[in-house]
Order: structure tokens, then C-alpha cells, then sequence
């Protein structure tokens, strides 16, 4: 198995996606410390030195060498140069990934997330060759399903009491887009 090409950094009309730094920490924090953020991503509430800890991992996922590794990258807004965010696309088998997304509360609403989900369907779809893209959310986050939706991506499944998530039993929708699908732009 061979890596895949990523060229960083992915550049839209409003953002930069690109690998994390050091000096992301502060604008991580503002996100990653926030309750209704996490509310229904894997990680829990952190406090600087768990996010200062979380950091030295992302700083390392900035390559796809092989399936199951995901690529983490910063949401940064280009008007300010802050991170508002992150962005993942996971290499999940031969010619498959999942797609991953996380805000900063004050920059919901805005189109943020969806164009930097569209920038990594493209880079999944048009750079890396794949074949089929999937997002997975929790049962109950709206905001998200309603993004992927928009996104294109149809719910293939709602996979009841799947994952043990946050100390409860909760059920995850589970989205998905063809290559032949992205390439009809029908969104």
C-alpha cells in the first residue's frame, strides 16, 4: 500500500485548511473547552493542558501513509489568520473515506463548515481518487445532518444504540456519497 498525495495547504474563498501549529493552541482551547461544541464529537470538555496534549497529536496528521489514518487539519478564517476549527478526512479503505467537522460556536451559522466539508469531498474525490466518502453523526445533532445533507450526502442508515458514546448508549446516522454522485453536482 502506497500513501496518498495531500497537498496542503487547501485553500476556499474564506478559509485555509491547513496542518495545525503550535501556536493553534489558544484558538483550539476557545472550542475544544466549550460544552455545546463537544456536545456530540468523541472528545470531552478539555482544559488547556488536555488540548495542549490533543495538539501534539494533530501535529502529526498531516499525511495519509494508510488506511485508518485521519488527516487534521485547522480551519483557519483568512480575514483574521484565527483557527475557527478543524476539519478530517479519514482513509478508510481502498478508495474510501469519512469526513469530519468541528466549529467554534461563534462561527456557526455562517457557512464555515460546509465550505470547508465541500473542500475536503473535493480533495477526497477529486485529488485522492476516492470512490465513496461517509460522515457519521449522533442521533440528535440536527446542525450536522442538515449540513450533510446539504453537502449532498444521503443518510444510508440510522444505526440504533451503536456506539457507547459519552457513558450513554446513542445511535448514529450514517451519510454517504459516490464519486459519480460528487461529479453530477446534483447538491
Amino acid at each position: 500500500m502506497t500513501g496518498l498525495d495531500v497537498r496542503l495547504p487547501v485553500e476556499t474563498e474564506r478559509l485555509v485548511l491547513r496542518a495545525h501549529r503550535a501556536t493553534d493552541l489558544d484558538d483550539l482551547l476557545a472550542f475544544h473547552s466549550d460544552p455545546e461544541v463537544v456536545r456530540y464529537v468523541p472528545w470531552p470538555v478539555r482544559d488547556r493542558r488536555a488540548t495542549a496534549e490533543t495538539l501534539q497529536v494533530k501535529l502529526t496528521q498531516t499525511e495519509l501513509i494508510a488506511h485508518g489514518q485521519w488527516l487534521v487539519l485547522a480551519v483557519e478564517l483568512r480575514s483574521t489568520g484565527a483557527v475557527i476549527g478543524e476539519v478530517l478526512l479519514k482513509w478508510a479503505s481502498e478508495r474510501q473515506g469519512e469526513v469530519g467537522f468541528a466549529l467554534a460556536r461563534e462561527h456557526h451559522g455562517r457557512g464555515y463548515a460546509a465550505e470547508a466539508a465541500t473542500a475536503m469531498l473535493r480533495l477526497g474525490f477529486d485529488d485522492l481518487g476516492f470512490h465513496r466518502i461517509t460522515a457519521v453523526c449522533i442521533e440528535g445533532n440536527t446542525q450536522s445532518a442538515r449540513l450533510l445533507t446539504r453537502l449532498g450526502m444521503r443518510q444510508e442508515a440510522r444505526l440504533v444504540d451503536n456506539v457507547h458514546f459519552k457513558g450513554a448508549w446513542a445511535t448514529q446516522l450514517v451519510f454517504a456519497m459516490l464519486e459519480d454522485e460528487w461529479r453530477s453536482g446534483d447538491r
